[in-house]
């Protein structure tokens, strides 16, 4: 075994044992370092093959990520390759193993940044307009999830981590944690309340005696993140509703209606849980959007026209 696998192998239980990362998060170290590695023993620098972690300097990380730029991988993935290869360097430094670390100062090309799909307000009432809810248990439950996270504009990691106390009826309100554990009161609206009401008069028949989650499955414990995007899915195909229907994109479509309604953009910033006001900025514009789309349908010289060059200049 060469000495640039000894290293990875022992960042490796590093990463397991010492910091007790989980599987998952220790793949994606491997495939990421792994990547790297590969590129390094195909490079002229190692003709060998046999990769010396102490020979890396910037220039070859910098080389690396214009490589992996080239081959299609996003702004957002070398970010995410870039800290691996500093974590193992730190680790290698750590040891002695290496006296710098080539991969800091180096940033990863930008990505441009996409606009977040949303539903207009016609698509929306298409979505929660159903029948089916007044009958089954199921759909009653997913009609509460629907109009909760539309009303409060939840993440769905946060959804399925309600609890009973988590609602005060009293004052139409909900207390949620969010990213960073940070807590926020959130307000519900009365389509809402109402469709909770439903769904709490019948979740005591399908939830464990002892469990407290808000939503709960058909086993009666709770809700699971894929169980929530099925429903959701299933929900939007049997409405017909345009295009791909996930609980971001209700999330989304809660913040671009809120800001189009209201133009206060740090009450959104707030309602969102955002750490930086940046975040919901995004969300400007796809309101500038929405407008330029009224504009170029309602502005009598706005349609854009082909013109074909006059054959003879006039004089």
């Amino acid at each position: 075994m060469s000495s640039g696998n000894v290293a990875l192998d022992g960042f490796y239980t590093y990463l397991s044992s010492e910091r007790q990362y989980s599987r998952h998060t220790l793949s994606n170290y491997q495939r990421d370092l792994g990547r790297l590695q590969d590129y390094l023993q195909h490079s002229t620098l190692f003709p060998d093959g046999k990769v010396d972690w102490a020979r890396i300097e910037p220039k070859h990380i910098r080389n690396f990520v214009a490589w992996v730029h080239r081959e299609g991988l996003g702004g957002k993935s070398i970010q995410r390759l870039l800290s691996a290869i500093r974590s193992f360097y730190k680790y290698l430094h750590r040891e002695g193993l290496v006296q710098q670390n080539p991969a800091l100062g180096i940033q990863a090309p930008r990505s441009p940044r996409r606009l977040p799909q949303t539903l207009d307000v016609d698509q929306l009432n298409q979505l929660l307009e159903s029948d089916e809810s007044e009958t089954d248990p199921l759909a009653c439950r997913d009609q509460a999830i629907l109009e909760l996270i539309y009303s409060s504009g939840l993440r769905l990691s946060e959804l399925v981590s309600l609890d009973l106390h988590s609602i005060d009826w009293q004052d139409a309100s909900l207390r949620v944690i969010g990213k960073g554990s940070k807590e926020r009161l959130l307000p519900i609206g009365g389509k809402a309340m109402q469709a909770l009401d439903r769904w709490l008069d019948l979740r005591d028949n399908m939830a464990r005696p002892e469990e407290m989650a808000l939503f709960v499955s058909k086993r009666g414990t709770r809700i699971s993140t894929r169980s929530v995007q099925l429903r959701i899915d299933r929900r939007a195909k049997m409405q017909h509703t345009q295009g791909k229907v996930y609980p971001h994109r209700l999330r989304h479509s809660f913040a671009s209606h809120m800001l189009e309604s209201s133009g206060d953009l740090r009450a959104v910033q707030e309602l969102l849980g955002h750490a930086d006001i940046s975040t919901t900025q995004i969300y400007t514009h796809l309101d500038f959007r929405h407008l330029m789309d009224v504009y170029d349908k309602a502005h009598p010289r706005a349609h854009k026209q082909s013109h074909k060059k006059a054959d003879k200049d006039d004089d």
